[in-house]
């Protein structure tokens, strides 16, 4: 019996090439595209949840500021960790982390810039899934000169020979020894640190050997008595049933106890498998844009499936006489369902091979345009149940329906052409139509708005210059020389200013809420962002000086500050030129107040900043050139760097790269958006393209009578094409206010935005008309210039 359900299948597919291409042909792509977002999703949700005891480790982060500098802050005090463990029963134990940023690491003659290393207490090798594939698991790290390095950084560094009790140099002249190897981060791991260095070295290095005194007040000699310094990731392992809103209150508590002027300070516990795409406080950090896509997966499914149902449903009157006679000779209605159901099954069957031919051969593509290490192994049992689910969601969605319908006819009716109208007929067609194309051009829609906010960001004046100029750290002596690393460079006629700073201008910096000036609010814990620069730096940048005036460069200058708009109105200041002010131990005058600009991503609003006059602490140097002569001044930027440093490569970054950095995420889905968009529409048309090649079919008689009295070609284009316009002018209209809400909502996400105009819906109903216009016309032409003769005799 199935035997002949497949032949019967085969011979169908195979005399009607026309309509199965183009079901084939909407299939595949649609599948190709549904299964590799819906594999981008999971992968989105899957990260972190590889750690056995992912359910029980939360992370610690902390509520800092009022009005608008309130924030949270992931990265938190040194002790909460040890007094967690010590003093709350319901903590198992607990974790530091402190990444840092890019350090030179040399073996032998090998130097290795790692941009992702950290230092971390020997706990984080217990609490998660990185056990040591070689070292002594119970003591990660023999003493405070350990290091232990992941798999591929251990072959990247040492080849194939055994990596433990080897010396590496760090920085300058710190020497590590490797101590341990841990199995490389999988992909979806929040964490992918090359190096892992103990806590306890940082502590040494930076407390117990820096006992100084600075403005009458002595820098505490162990980092678990430092509550004011924000730097480390704190995760803790909760025992089972704990939970977490009554330890975040006893940890706020001990914070409080040991820190009175902090006073609200509130602590938030997070969930590590939430920690990817949401922030401490449970709000959106990324799971929208993964809900979306998600959505976006199943309707570019649901349009190919569409496809199917309306060829299937249209060409049914065509099949009624098969059916029929089928139903005469003794077929039940189950026989024949299971016939439809087959056939469909097998034209389902060659669009899957070709899917995962294309699947196979579009993987890398794919990976590198989404950023993403997807593999389709045969091991991955998530990933086969994802593309197995896709696959028969699909197939149930595209066959049932034109499987009842076809099987449904009452054959008597059918021979005599009296099938009775019904879902199934033109008015189910004509909603699967507008559906599809209401899908395709809300995405059209959203394409357009994000492309637009996109050039917006790009575009915006930030309030500061930041075209054709890059930086670079200084290194070793260049910090103490750099009045004579300044000199010369500026003697080069590529170079038209250099200055120096404390860190990226268009990165968030270090913060303190350890402030006090005249009139502060006793309810008031408002939260700098910190700057440091030299007399130069305001200038340089051309910045806008609105009250007061600059640094001078002057050694009094060092206990004077700047401020930015935004930390004037938050202190409550409208003169605030000549009033006091404490910045943590450094106690000073506002001289001036600079006009607000955007160092950070747009997506947040301006916050206050501060500007001190430090150059012995600025280790960023920005030089400006002339555009034409960028490579020069790169060239003799190097040459200085070689003098110095001439063991470690040199890097530097343009400050609108850098700026560009910060929307890769928006503009990568913006990327997406074009690319599902046009995919959608493509499909679509395949649709409206076999749709009106059966209408030209059915009407063949039609249009040779109305030739024959005279119609003209245009009359007749018209006639064929305007049934399809009209439900596409539908789809425009239904699509447009749709857009308009989840546009809407997706710009909230910025605090600076553009705005929907109404020529972004009128550009994109237009587009899709002609579109569509362009797919009717095609069948439309050819069958009003068929010879009407011809048409009259088959009939």
């Amino acid at each position: 019996m199935i035997r002949n359900y497949l032949k019967t299948a085969w011979r169908n597919i195979a005399g009607n090439k026309f309509y199965a291409s183009i079901n084939i042909t909407g299939l595949t792509v649609g599948l190709v595209v549904g299964i590799f977002m819906l594999l981008w999703v999971q992968d989105e949700l899957s990260f972190d949840k590889n750690n056995t005891k992912a359910d029980r480790i939360y992370k610690v982060a902390i509520v800092g500021g009022t009005g608008i500098s309130k924030q949270i802050f992931n990265h938190i005090i040194a002790p909460v960790a040890t007094f967690a463990k010590n003093e709350i029963p319901e903590v198992e134990d607990g974790v530091r982390v402190m990444s840092v940023g890019n350090a030179p690491f040399k073996y032998k003659d090998k130097i290795f810039i790692e941009d992702n290393f950290a230092f971390t207490d020997p706990s984080y090798f217990s609490i998660f899934d990185f056990g040591l594939i070689k070292g002594d698991k119970r003591h990660p790290f023999a003493d405070n000169g350990s290091a232990v390095i992941t798999q591929s950084t251990a072959q990247r560094y040492f080849g194939y020979e055994d990596p433990i009790g080897k010396v590496v140099t760090m920085g300058l002249n710190e020497q590590v020894k490797i101590t341990g190897v841990i199995p490389d981060y999988p992909a979806n791991s929040t964490f992918q640190y090359h190096v892992l260095l103990p806590l306890s070295r940082y502590n040494e290095l930076a407390y117990i050997k820096s006992k100084t005194t600075y403005d009458g007040k002595t820098i505490v000699s162990s980092m678990d008595a430092d509550w004011s310094s924000f730097m480390c990731e704190t995760y803790l392992l909760l025992k089972p049933g704990a939970s977490e809103a009554v330890i975040a209150e006893k940890m706020q508590a001990i914070h409080e106890r040991n820190r009175p002027e902090d006073k609200p300070v509130p602590y938030l516990t997070q969930s590590l498998t939430k920690m990817h795409l949401h922030k401490a406080d449970g709000t959106d950090a990324g799971f929208s844009t993964v809900r979306t896509f998600a959505i976006l997966a199943i309707l570019i499914l649901v349009i190919a499936c569409i496809n199917y149902v309306n060829l299937s449903t249209a060409r049914a009157m065509l099949r009624a006489k098969e059916v029929s006679m089928r139903k005469i000779i003794g077929a039940g209605r189950f026989h024949l369902f299971m016939q439809f159901m087959i056939e469909t099954a097998l034209l389902f069957v060659i669009a899957s091979v070709l899917a995962f031919v294309l699947m196979f051969i579009l993987l890398p593509y794919y990976n590198q345009f989404a950023n993403k290490q997807l593999s389709l192994s045969i091991t991955n049992v998530n990933i086969w149940a994802c593309i197995a689910a896709t696959l028969a969601g699909t197939l149930i969605a595209s066959s049932i329906y034109p499987a009842l319908l076809l099987s449904s006819f009452e054959p008597l009716k059918a021979l005599k052409g009296k099938i009775a109208a019904g879902i199934g007929t033109a008015s189910f067609r004509k909603v699967l139509v507008v559906t599809q194309f209401s899908v395709s051009i809300i995405l059209v829609i959203g394409t357009l708005v994000i492309g637009r906010q996109i050039q917006y960001i790009l575009n915006k004046d930030l309030g500061y210059d930041k075209e054709n100029v890059f930086a670079f750290t200084l290194r070793g002596d260049m910090q103490k020389d750099f009045e004579v690393v300044k000199a010369r460079l500026k003697n080069d006629p590529s170079v038209v200013a250099v200055t120096r700073a404390s860190r990226n201008i268009v990165l968030n910096g270090p913060s303190t809420g350890d402030n006090d000036w005249d009139g502060k609010p006793k309810n008031s814990n408002m939260w700098f962002n910190q700057l440091h620069g030299d007399e130069n730096l305001i200038p340089f940048l051309k910045m806008q000086v609105l009250q007061g005036a600059n640094f001078t460069g002057a050694v009094a200058d060092s206990a004077h500050f700047l401020i930015n708009e935004t930390a004037a109105k938050e202190m409550g200041m409208k003169n605030p030129v000549g009033k006091r002010l404490r910045v943590q131990t450094t106690n000073g005058t506002i001289i001036g107040v600079v006009k607000d600009f955007n160092f950070a991503s747009l997506h947040k609003q301006i916050e206050p900043v501060v500007f001190q006059y430090k150059p012995k602490s600025c280790w960023q140097v920005y030089i400006k050139t002339t555009g034409r002569n960028s490579n020069r001044a790169i060239a003799v930027a190097q040459g200085l760097w070689k003098n110095y440093n001439n063991d470690v490569p040199f890097t530097y970054a343009f400050l609108d790269d850098s700026f560009r950095k910060l929307y890769t995420d928006d503009q990568r889905q913006g990327s997406l958006f074009s690319i599902f968009s046009g995919i959608a529409i493509v499909i679509s048309c395949l649709g409206l393209f076999g749709l009106a090649a059966y209408s030209a079919q059915v009407k063949t008689r039609e249009i040779g009578i109305r030739k024959v009295l005279g119609a003209s070609v245009g009359r007749i284009i018209s006639l064929l094409a305007t049934e399809f316009m009209v439900l596409v002018l539908i789809a425009i209209l239904i699509a447009s206010p749709i857009a308009w809400y989840a546009m809407n909502k997706w710009l909230q996400d910025f605090a600076y935005r553009t705005e929907i105009n109404y020529w972004i819906f009128i550009i994109a109903g237009i587009g899709a008309m002609l579109v569509a216009l362009a797919t009717i016309g095609l069948q439309s032409v050819k069958a009003a210039l068929a010879n009407p003769v011809k048409s009259l005799r088959s009939e």
